[in-house]
């Protein structure tokens, strides 16, 4: 829509088509449950202002399609019945509404909008519908919000101050006041603002700014999350086949959590509300590498140690973790100024010992890394 200049009144064209005929919440679900996905967060509503459950605050919503069905209801019933944790993606922008602060937006400045904004009519719309999230689709595990940088200066200026007051202790203070568990994400590319409870980090890992919309840091004081997609787009894209392999969506997941981080990996629907064969195949192959690999993964901290050229560490208890994501120059790997007893050296799931040696600079690692190559080389550390 903003891309393309498309105006309201033509974009409100798409209301009489949108008909997801195939969608299914419990596949959903269990496709990323087959991935070993922990938990799913949901679009309710993007920059398009269309809102994806059967909200009383607004006729621009999927029970007005051909359609006709409440699909955040089915998809919060099959997440209860399989045990996953729902998060909900909500659009602090609105390129629809007349009265979101569009004027000084850095988007949607094409839809054909005349009437002056009002923010204190757009804010308690949006404290509307975030009480209705909240209160008629059972456990909410997060609100990931998105559109902030909408009214700031692009990212990497020296000012990045918002245009607009969001009083987002307001809206904060009543997400905390009706699901106190309820876990607040703001997807502003800014260090987190107070009531924020995670931290995350769009199409880069933290600490990195590969995509120049990463130029904060990593906190230190709370859990951070990364998005990225399984090809090149967020929403569904026909004619988009650069599709990440298997082993780049292992990386990606190995990445982030060597770097104390989850990873939210994105899947854009079909028109039909089906998941493409593409995606699901390499999630499931994801699943499987999980099935063998997941203790190195699952309930582990990142940031023993920098990342290394030849990947990065997690640990769990006594159990740390080396993510040999490339093969080591030598036959050895160093692990700096690491002075902890060792009990002992292993490849992973087997039980394959390794030497090791104690030198002044921290321990020598022999991995024996496989000359066949891996997707990523194992090496279990168990200290005493």
């Amino acid at each position: 829509m903003n891309n393309r200049k498309i105006k309201i009144e033509d974009y409100k064209r798409y209301l009489r088509v949108f008909d997801p005929i195939d969608f299914d919440a419990e596949k959903w679900v269990l496709a990323a449950k087959n991935a070993g996905m922990k938990y799913i967060v949901f679009i309710t509503r993007h920059h398009d202002g269309f809102s994806n459950w059967d909200t009383k605050y607004s006729d621009w919503k999927i029970t007005n399609t051909p359609y006709g069905k409440d699909a955040l209801k089915m998809l919060a019933e099959a997440c209860k019945k399989y045990d996953m944790k729902l998060g909900l993606y909500y659009s602090t922008l609105d390129w629809f509404r007349s009265d979101y602060p569009y004027e000084t937006g850095r988007t949607g400045q094409y839809s054909g909008r005349t009437e002056k904004s009002d923010y204190a009519s757009y804010l308690q719309f949006m404290k509307n519908q975030l009480t209705e999230l909240l209160t008629n689709y059972g456990s909410i595990m997060s609100i990931w919000f998105d559109g902030h940088w909408d009214q700031t200066n692009p990212e990497g200026s020296t000012d990045r101050t918002s245009r607009i007051d969001w009083k987002y202790e307001e809206i904060y203070g009543l997400i905390h006041k009706l699901q106190p568990a309820c876990m607040i994400g703001n997807n502003h590319h800014l260090d987190p603002i107070s009531g924020e409870d995670f931290q995350m980090f769009e199409k880069d890992l933290p600490g990195e700014n590969k995509t120049g919309l990463s130029f904060q840091q990593p906190s230190d004081a709370m859990p951070l999350e990364t998005c990225e997609t399984m090809n090149d787009s967020w929403g569904y894209n026909i004619t988009d086949r650069n599709y990440k392999t298997v082993k780049q969506v292992i990386h990606l997941l190995v990445n982030s959590a060597g770097r104390n981080a989850n990873l939210l990996l994105n899947v854009g629907p079909m028109p039909n509300g089906e998941i493409q064969k593409e995606f699901v195949d390499t999630l499931a192959a994801a699943g499987t590498w999980l099935k063998q690999y997941g203790a190195s993964i699952y309930n582990t901290r990142g940031k023993i140690m920098p990342p290394q050229t030849w990947g990065v560490a997690t640990r769990q208890g006594k159990q740390i973790y080396l993510h040999l994501l490339h093969q080591p120059q030598t036959s050895f790997i160093l692990l700096p100024g690491f002075t902890e007893p060792i009990s002992s050296v292993e490849i992973m799931g087997t039980n394959t010992k390794l030497k090791w040696s104690k030198v002044p600079e921290g321990v020598f690692i022999y991995p024996e890394y496989p000359v066949q190559g891996a997707i990523d080389h194992v090496v279990q550390v168990n200290v005493k």
